[in-house]
């Protein structure tokens, strides 16, 4: 939706920032949509939803003006006092919590995955179109110096006509950490296929468009795990580019981030963004933000490894996750576009879904 400023809350006077009520201050809420709320012209972080001591004392550390609610309930009963539901718990909240959000007439921001179905994303994308409101999933991998380097490319023709596209979310972690990602229970929508295999999916079909088939492997390899933790999806997009993803939390030596094959020249980048690392270790975006060493920036060439030389150093562009949250700002007070759509995110679960299926079945799925 764009061309018109979406609803904002009752009390907010003009000119003033709009006010984000924050559900969750895990991982997601503490180290990503906190600082990055808080660093947006426009937004201001008014309220954050837990009742754990510990996590309330750690936000108010750093936001001593910050509100807390003890529940999604409570947040709700001051839905007059907000504009803008930012969704950063559990996987299986999603769905309820974004709903409860636009029927109080509140936009929402949910983290990925949107929801554990595309028929679910779906509506909730109808819903809040029927409310007039922002529904924008937080698909902040987008916003990747490796991904922003690779468009660049794309869009400048410097690799000719894509053949395949590599991608792999790779770790070495043969110890569980436990926790709701890890766990078996379907309800829980855990595992790695929804949890990272949501960027690469994502970021496939932002780079290449929609899947026409889909197949998949999908293995549970460390003792006492309940859902899978090692998985690759191969999509075969409708314009004929292939994607080659690969999520994992067992791999002993880590392959590129991307390896992009076409017709004229290839792109290879090893290495993650900083960004989160730099969240995590409590940096907050400013000058220099997103910004990697030239040792780390990946290689333009063809007819060589790049491990030997081959190829021409190419720039990586600053990652900027501030930018989701600066379109978030400009779509509710100017009317601009929503930085990415819940309609998006469905077709990226109909990969997932897809892919699950071929893992399960054996079978290529055509979509």
């Amino acid at each position: 939706m764009t061309g018109t400023p979406l609803g904002t809350g009752p009390g907010t006077a003009p000119g003033s920032p709009l006010r984000v009520g924050l559900v969750g201050y895990g991982l997601a809420g503490s180290v990503f949509h906190a600082p990055l709320i808080a660093a947006t012209e426009g937004l201001t972080l008014d309220t954050v939803v837990t009742s754990n001591p510990e996590r309330q004392q750690q936000a108010r550390a750093e936001f001593p003006d910050v509100r807390f609610a003890a529940t999604p309930d409570e947040l709700f009963d001051r839905a007059a006092e907000l504009d803008l539901i930012v969704i950063a718990s559990p996987n299986k909240t999603h769905v309820p919590l974004a709903t409860t959000a636009l029927k109080a007439g509140l936009p929402v921001v949910v983290d990925k995955p949107v929801a554990g179905t595309a028929a679910e994303a779906r509506e909730l994308a109808a819903l809040a179109k029927e409310r007039g409101l922002l529904l924008s999933v937080f698909q902040n991998r987008r916003w990747d110096n490796d991904f922003l380097t690779l468009r660049k490319l794309l869009n400048e023709g410097e690799l000719g006509d894509v053949l395949r596209f590599e991608s792999r979310f790779e770790r070495w972690r043969p110890q569980l950490k436990g926790g709701w990602r890890e766990s078996g229970d379907p309800a829980e929508i855990g595992g790695l296929l929804y949890d990272l295999g949501s960027h690469v999916a994502d970021q496939a079909m932002a780079l290449f468009g929609p899947a026409a088939s889909v197949y998949a492997e999908s293995d549970i390899r460390r003792a006492g795990a309940e859902t899978d933790d090692d998985t690759f999806i191969a999509i075969t997009h409708t314009n004929g580019v292939r994607s080659h993803l690969y999520v994992s939390a067992t791999t002993a030596q880590l392959g590129p981030r991307f390896r992009v094959l076409g017709s004229t020249a290839g792109y290879v980048k090893y290495g993650l963004d900083p960004q989160e690392a730099a969240l995590r270790d409590g940096l907050r975006p400013g000058p220099g933000w997103g910004v990697e060493p030239e040792s780390q920036w990946g290689r333009v060439g063809s007819g060589e490894s790049p491990v030997t030389g081959g190829g021409r150093p190419e720039p990586t562009r600053p990652g900027d996750y501030p930018a989701y949250y600066a379109a978030v700002a400009k779509a509710l007070l100017e009317g601009g576009p929503n930085p990415v759509t819940a309609l998006e995110a469905a077709a990226a679960l109909d990969v997932l879904e897809a892919a699950r299926r071929s893992a399960r079945e054996k079978v290529t799925v055509n979509l």
